[in-house]
């Protein structure tokens, strides 16, 4: 059972824990010829790593990922390109008074159930530690897209923390980088940080709503009925660690609108390309891109290791409390952005390479 891969042509397969020796990918499908190194896919993971501020777990790694294969004299080959990164500042004993406990809210004890076997050791495969590998495979999708689809652009930012929302008046492109929070609203990154000190030094933890955007998607991406686009997002984006909701486009307000309010109205551009009066469709119809952006918002949960005392119970079903100690991130949604990023880059350029491979130049002309 491939239970630890994803993707079609462009398929990934996630290996390690979060306090074994090492994690990382094995990427199979990576077009040959790609321009591609350490130093490229670690610009990415450089984002995403923890310590970079107050804000994040305070565990010390550098995350440098290391190439071992697939790739030749700086371009890839064509063959399996395998990423690893080493685990270098694991305090396993942070862990070993849940050895017996199950953490509410994580996944302990489904692990439990499931398999008769559990790495408490930072919840093992269940950690969002695993999502580095993801990191480092969506560096090498952005490589392959550059070359292939140079007009694909990806950026994902907060909208939420809790119940805080940015102010989409206020949304600002060139914000996103100069606070620690990735959010577009400069308002919002000032109150937030305020919001999240208290939360963080209380020893508690809140959720988030990351956004993240594709521009430059070419029309034709995706296939009916069970090859859709936004299929293979959502799932992509369910499958990251601590995700409990996804929505495309205008998602679940949909269900507000009426028919007239939600048609993207349709009109030639004077490129002789269609433009559209909106985006509620979130750039995919019918499980196909439309050529506009492609909008996905995912929401994660609180982080569950927190210092409050929770009630719990022991492996043998005897009530118990629970307060976890340890390094972690007062709000998971902070280093899910990149991680939601990586996600869309593996996940267009897969279906870029399946429409290639499929349909190739013999899409329908408009004009």
């Amino acid at each position: 059972m491939s239970i630890n891969s994803f993707g079609h042509l462009f398929r990934v397969t996630t290996w390690g824990e979060s306090h074994g020796p090492a994690l990382g990918a094995v990427v199979d499908g990576c077009p040959p010829g790609i321009e591609v190194d350490a130093a490229l896919i670690q610009h990415w993971l450089d984002r995403r790593k923890p310590g970079t501020s107050k804000y994040t777990t305070q565990r010390r790694e550098a995350d440098e990922v290391e190439i071992l294969s697939g790739v030749f004299e700086g371009r890839t080959t064509g063959t399996p390109v395998q990423l690893m990164i080493r685990n270098t500042d694991q305090r396993s004993k942070d862990y070993g008074e849940i050895a017996e406990k199950f953490r509410p809210g994580h996944a302990d004890i489904t692990y439990w159930q499931k398999y008769g076997i559990r790495d408490y050791r930072g919840g093992g495969r269940s950690s969002a530690r695993e999502t580095a590998a993801r990191v480092a495979a969506g560096g090498l999708a952005r490589a392959a897209l550059k070359a292939l689809a140079p007009e694909v652009q990806i950026t994902g930012y907060m909208v939420q923390m809790g119940p805080r929302k940015i102010d989409r008046e206020a949304f600002d492109m060139a914000e996103i980088e100069r606070n620690p929070f990735w959010v577009p609203d400069a308002g919002a990154a000032a109150d937030w940080a305020e919001y999240l000190d208290g939360l963080r030094k209380s020893g508690n933890s809140v959720g988030a709503v990351i956004e993240v955007v594709a521009k430059g998607v070419p029309a034709g991406l995706g296939a009916p009925i069970y090859g859709k686009l936004d299929t293979d997002l959502a799932a992509a984006m369910m499958s990251i660690n601590a995700v409990k909701g996804v929505e495309i486009g205008e998602g679940m307000a949909a269900a507000e609108l009426t028919g007239e309010a939600n048609a993207d109205e349709i009109f030639m551009g004077n490129d002789g390309r269609p433009v559209y009066s909106s985006n509620h469709a979130g750039g995919i119809l019918g499980g196909i891109s439309t050529g506009q952006e492609v909008v996905v918002r995912f929401a994660v949960k609180p982080t569950s290791s927190i210092l409050k005392p929770r009630q719990t119970i022991t492996k043998t079903g005897e009530a118990t409390e629970i307060v976890t100690k340890g390094r972690h991130d007062p709000c998971v949604g902070i280093r899910a952005v990149p991680v939601g990023e990586a996600m869309m880059a593996c996940v267009i350029l897969d279906h870029l390479l399946l429409h290639r491979g499929q349909v190739g130049d013999a899409g329908g002309r408009i004009g």
